[in-house]
């Protein structure tokens, strides 16, 4: 199984629920960090708060991918605070067994151990 990288920047106030969808499509591995939109910089020259952004990156198997982005596509259409941005990118390697079938979901490799 291919892996990717899932890239996805959503409202704070929605990070718990965009992780748990994320999370329904066998992704192990998730990390969350404060991000700001690109429209930062003309609402503060205009006074106007822009709501915070959490970006999500987790790592998706390439078969799971593009029903996540279309999940998330889906959800993305609800408007308010359910909008978001989302995208892969291929991963090309990564080092060890262990590492590799814990990022892929994969059972048989976890019951090695």
């Amino acid at each position: 199984m291919k892996l990717e990288l899932l890239v996805v920047i959503v409202h704070n106030r929605k990070k718990a629920y965009f992780s748990s969808i994320i999370q329904s499509h066998q992704a192990n591995l998730q990390f969350m960090a404060p991000a700001q939109g690109t429209t930062h910089l003309i609402a503060s020259v205009l006074g106007l708060a822009e709501k915070p952004k959490t970006l999500i990156a987790a790592v998706v198997r390439q078969d799971e991918a593009a029903s996540l982005i279309e999940h998330l596509d889906q959800t993305f259409q609800k408007g308010g605070e359910y909008k978001g941005v989302a995208f892969t990118i291929r991963l090309t390697s990564v080092i060890g067994t262990l590492v590799y079938g814990f990022l892929c979901n994969d059972k048989r490799v976890k019951e090695e151990i």
